[in-house]
């Protein structure tokens, strides 16, 4: 009996022996899981947090390229003209400027770089820039010395449009114009140039604000008079007279004077009269553009248009026989302030 009773205890020992084994393996486990799990969830934050300095790093690039509004700044400019496509550096330092309107318009939104120019033909009110590098002659480039000068951009107008392909080799070469029909959209498309490349898009704005405004109050004036203009050129006692759709055609077309003569041939120079015509067209305004003052002569328009026939005139009996600044009128029209100036020269031929 006592022999089957320890052989009874004996096996209850055993098994829980490996009953306390199996517990003991259980909490091994337990905390190898457990161990595994923490261990997973630390790489998971950890990627995370690799994630964010990641997007940090980005985001700080991308504050680097852009301006205080969050544009992306750019490191060139495209610009498309009506002779084709350029691409110019953001950074313009030296710029050759053929036409005097854009070298107005450079002024006016005060672009800070270094110019060269026809200097012997400038303006007398851009003459701040009489010592600026010479280019050559309005008409004749030098082509050498711009390609010396080693510009960013080149400004060309219609007087040297013939030299476009051979200004585009030595750099950006951008062609402005300004036509009778279209002339403050043109302008506004010509200060749109200079304020994308030199980054004066804010004064671009205030100028053409500026020039449509008195345009409107001119057309106002033009509306209300029944009063007749010509627009005359001499040139060392030649005449020629432009109407719409000419040189200065603006004066009708875009201000809206009533034309003296709505037949007069549209030109480049204008068609050539003699003083019986002006006396049997009989203008009520006649504003004169002495281009003798600009190139030179020994006739001037005061000497030319004092006969009796001009005389006779309703222009002349009125006191309205206007003489016009050749510098802006004839050299630099497309600009900011020569446009202003051209503007409020044909107001006061109608408030005066």
């Amino acid at each position: 009996m006592k022999k089957i009773l320890y052989v009874i205890l004996s096996i209850s020992l055993i098994m829980s022996l490996f009953a306390g084994c199996g517990k003991k393996g259980e909490s091994v486990k337990s905390d190898a899981d457990s161990q595994i799990t923490t261990e997973a969830g630390n790489s998971e934050e950890t990627d995370e947090n690799k994630n964010e300095e990641n997007t940090n790093v980005k985001n700080d690039d991308a504050e680097e390229n852009s301006d205080t509004n969050g544009t992306v700044k750019n490191s060139e400019i495209t610009i498309e003209h009506t002779k084709g496509t350029v691409t110019v550096s953001a950074d313009v330092k030296k710029a050759v400027v053929f036409d005097f309107g854009i070298l107005d318009i450079m002024d006016a939104l005060k672009v800070e770089v270094e110019v060269a120019a026809p200097v012997s033909s400038l303006p007398s009110y851009l003459s701040k820039y009489e010592n600026a590098y010479n280019a050559g002659s309005i008409m004749e480039p030098d082509l050498e010395a711009i390609f010396e000068f080693e510009p960013d951009v080149i400004f060309i107008g219609a007087r040297q449009q013939n030299y476009y392909d051979q200004m585009s080799e030595i750099a950006p070469t951008v062609y402005v114009q300004t036509g009778a029909d279209t002339y403050l959209e043109d302008v506004k498309k010509n200060i749109g140039y200079v304020a994308q490349i030199f980054g004066k898009e804010k004064e671009a704005q205030d100028a053409i604000n500026s020039l449509s405004s008195l345009v409107e109050d001119v057309k106002a004036l033009t509306a209300n008079s029944n009063e007749r203009v010509l627009i005359m050129l001499t040139n060392d006692g030649s005449i020629s007279v432009y109407g719409s759709g000419s040189r200065f055609g603006m004066v009708h077309d875009l201000l809206g004077a009533k034309a003296a003569d709505e037949n007069i041939e549209a030109s480049t120079h204008g068609q050539s009269v003699n003083f019986e015509y002006i006396a049997d067209v009989n203008p009520d305004i006649i504003l004169v553009i002495d281009r003798t003052l600009v190139v030179g002569g020994s006739n001037t328009a005061n000497t030319v248009l004092d006969n009796d026939l001009v005389n006779g005139t309703n222009a002349a009996k009125n006191n309205k026989i206007i003489s016009l600044d050749p510098d802006i009128w004839y050299l630099s029209g497309g600009g900011i302030t020569s446009t202003m100036q051209m503007i409020t020269d044909v107001k006061n031929a109608f408030v005066n």
